[in-house]
């Protein structure tokens, strides 16, 4: 039995995809850092990453054969205030995971963004030149070539994600599900585009491409893009609620602070051939978060935070 370690566990890809493991067949441990997660299916422990001296040692001890590194600073805003915090958490963690993975003979997944480019024109392959517009992107840009540097052999995955989570606040799914539920307007961007998986349907292609050992750097996203309107929208339907309650509205009108990509449509030709199959849509993914909320998953999941 492979022993996977799951940094950020108790983030919404940490969670899933730890559980995800653990319903897989795989050993299991979590590193959570504020946030203690409880009696969950796996081992969870608090670590605080941005001890970078004792971070190799704690790797070393408990040895795991998989390290898949969720862990980031990934509100923009936040990051774009606290530069310092990014860096390190986003550019100099990464190394320091790496090096310790290949000193230990561990796979390492690292996860990054597709925050990375600008967003001037969407259809991004692996071999686009990146054009980081924010410290966010910059710094987890910046991850990603410290992690090809310290271990070649790691994979590299730029992912966007959404599903529940245990704070019920970490995506745009949720962002949509609360505000219409309880029958309230929400704007939604029309002119600005990404291509999310659902995050569990992206916890079980990360595990595949673990037991494909794959290496280097894939775009692990929906094979379709679409505006946030739109997926507002979508989802709105998939769940019954009302879509008139979703503004359409521009980028520009929004009075953001912190500059953000617009198009971030992603080419996955790269995984998909790889693969040898397609990749879930997003009415798949839509369809899997409407049936594991039935299912009961938010309340799950809002139960193992402490």
């Amino acid at each position: 039995m492979k022993h996977v370690l799951v940094t950020g566990a108790s983030g919404l890809l940490g969670l899933n995809l730890a559980l995800t493991a653990t319903q897989s067949g795989y050993q299991v441990t979590g590193w959570s850092g504020r946030h203690a997660l409880v009696q969950t299916p796996f081992a969870a422990e608090q670590v605080d990453l941005t001890d970078l001296e004792g971070l190799p040692a704690r790797i070393a001890a408990l040895a795991p054969d998989v390290i898949i590194h969720c862990a980031a600073l990934a509100d923009i805003d936040q990051a774009e205030q606290h530069p310092g915090l990014a860096e390190k958490l986003n550019s100099q963690v990464p190394g320091v995971i790496a090096q310790a993975a290949k000193e230990n003979g561990a796979q390492l997944v690292h996860i990054s963004t597709d925050a990375v480019f600008d967003g001037a024109r969407g259809d991004y392959r692996e071999s686009d030149v990146p054009n980081p517009i924010n410290t966010y992107a910059r710094t987890k840009l910046a991850g990603e070539e410290a992690v090809a540097a310290a271990y070649p052999q790691a994979l590299v995955a730029r992912v966007n994600f959404y599903g529940w989570s245990a704070s019920g606040q970490r995506s745009l799914a949720e962002f949509f599900y609360t505000h219409l539920r309880a029958e309230q307007t929400v704007n939604g961007f029309t002119d600005v585009y990404f291509s999310p998986l659902y995050a569990r349907h992206l916890a079980q292609l990360l595990l595949l491409m673990v037991e494909k050992s794959l290496s280097g750097l894939y775009h692990v996203f929906s094979p379709q893009a679409t505006s946030k309107y739109a997926f507002g929208v979508s989802l709105a339907r998939q769940f019954g609620l009302d879509e008139s309650l979703i503004n359409p509205v521009s980028f520009a009108d929004a009075g953001l602070s912190t500059p953000r990509p617009l198009n971030l449509s992603m080419n996955t030709e790269k995984l998909q051939t790889v693969l040898d199959a397609p990749l879930p849509s997003e009415q798949e993914g839509l369809q899997a978060l409407y049936e594991d909320a039935l299912a009961g998953l938010p309340d799950k999941l809002v139960a193992y935070l402490a």
